[in-house]
């Protein structure tokens, strides 16, 4: 780790930190040596036991609480999941808007086995669940996405029990406030009319940092050929610099456009003008390839947001191929699983910016999750309050105030939906 990532992770507030889910058994694996890294063995020893740990306060509930319903419900283009105990306490979550296309393995993979099981044993169960019907072999976002989905719920419903919002459902609350950067796309517009769109997306918002997307991806075309505006990242990078000044933090995502030698390129860019976090430089799963750029520079390296497998972030957390995890609480199956993914981060003094997917309540969804994390980054993605979801919050104006957004603290998710919305979603049947 070189001495400028070093200074991100001590600004972050996870410099030096020994993750507090170890155990003493995983804390005497690394080194006393703070200086250096755990080798090899220790380092392997440590994130088994992180694993290990459970997420889910369990001792909040007593008695069994058996899911006697769960459903998916459908109206237009919206989904949600209902889960219901057998003592008639009730869980509603908002699906990602991928569902339409995913909705059979929910039914199919999943909806069978969570049917009759003890909600108290969450964490078992979304181990389990890779291995019912061989799942692990749709695993990716097609599992994922289904698997938050119905997870959203079980906490919401637990949650109402208790009368704990979600993060105090699965960990202390580090974060009653979760400070936001604006999420920016625009890369196939010229550089003109990019410029244009962010100053405006910025200004709608009172936030105090900014990710911009560099490179090109052929997803927004069917044009094989196409490479987007010919050195538009290279004049983007300095000139939001010049535009935002030095208070304005700025992060940048290639989405895995770039090879190696590119990455290199435009990361020597972005290091020359102060961004703080590179992220996805190359395709998410080229691990060597990420590990590769990291060593290259000095700019943090981000990468995650893809990703589904704890083996995968294992490799680069080992390897130091990247100093920030990202999983997306959608695609990687939950909260649960994702609160996981930092604890591995932390453990080796790692930080974690959670990606955070659009649409639907996802930025409610990501906000729980941060303010559970001590080893949180700076700032946190946010995409808009923009929702097609008509509900109330009470504990919080959900607005952007001071670079920030208050999490809500009411129990379950901390919102009611509407219910003549819910009333008008019918269940889905295979």
């Amino acid at each position: 780790m070189t001495t400028t990532r070093r200074k991100f992770l001590s600004a972050a507030g996870v410099a030096g930190l020994v993750s507090p889910w170890l155990t003493s058994s995983a804390r005497g694996a690394e080194r006393s040596d703070r200086g250096r890294q755990p080798d090899g063995q220790a380092k392997d020893s440590a994130l088994d036991e992180v694993l290990r740990q459970p997420v889910l306060k369990r001792e909040l509930f007593a008695s069994p609480v058996i899911l006697q319903n769960v459903e998916l419900l459908k109206w237009e283009n919206s989904y949600l999941c209902r889960v219901r105990s057998a003592d008639g306490a009730e869980g509603i979550s908002v699906a990602h808007s991928d569902m339409r296309r995913l909705y059979p393995i929910f039914l199919h993979n999943l909806q069978p086995f969570f049917l009759g099981k003890d909600a108290r044993d969450l964490d078992l169960i979304l181990e389990r669940i890779y291995v019912y019907g061989l799942n692990f072999r749709y695993n990716g976002i097609s599992l994922g996405l289904p698997l938050a989905t119905l997870e959203f719920a079980i906490l919401d419903l637990l949650g109402r029990m208790a009368g704990r919002s979600l993060g105090q459902l699965i960990g202390e609350i580090h974060h009653p406030e979760v400070a936001v950067y604006v999420a920016t796309e625009w890369r196939e517009r010229p550089l003109e009319e990019s410029v244009d769109r962010i100053k405006k997306a910025v200004a709608e918002y009172d936030a105090r940092a900014l990710k911009i997307k560099i490179g090109y991806l052929m997803f927004m075309t069917t044009d094989m050929h196409a490479k987007g505006p010919v050195g538009k990242s290279e004049r983007l990078i300095p000139l939001l610099r010049e535009i935002f000044g030095s208070d304005m933090a700025l992060y940048a995502d290639a989405n895995g456009y770039y090879d190696v030698s590119g990455a290199i390129r435009i990361g020597k860019l972005l290091e020359e003008n102060k961004y703080a976090y590179f992220e996805e430089p190359v395709m998410y799963d080229d691990f060597e390839a990420i590990k590769r750029v990291a060593d290259a520079l000095d700019i943090p390296i981000a990468n995650g947001e893809q990703d589904q497998s704890f083996v995968n972030f294992r490799w680069l957390l080992a390897n130091d191929g990247l100093e920030i995890v990202q999983p997306d609480s959608y695609y990687f199956g939950g909260l649960i699983r994702s609160v996981k993914a930092g604890r591995m981060a932390a453990a080796f003094r790692k930080s974690i910016v959670p990606h955070m997917s659009g649409g639907g309540l996802g930025f409610l969804y990501n906000s729980h999750l941060v303010s559970v994390l001590p080893h949180a980054g700076a700032h946190h993605e946010f995409k808009g309050l923009n929702t097609h979801v008509p509900f109330e919050c009470k504990t919080s104006p959900l607005k952007v105030v001071g670079g920030k957004i208050k999490v809500p603290t009411g129990p379950g998710l901390g919102v009611d939906i509407d219910p003549e919305f819910i009333k008008k979603h019918r269940p889905v049947t295979a």
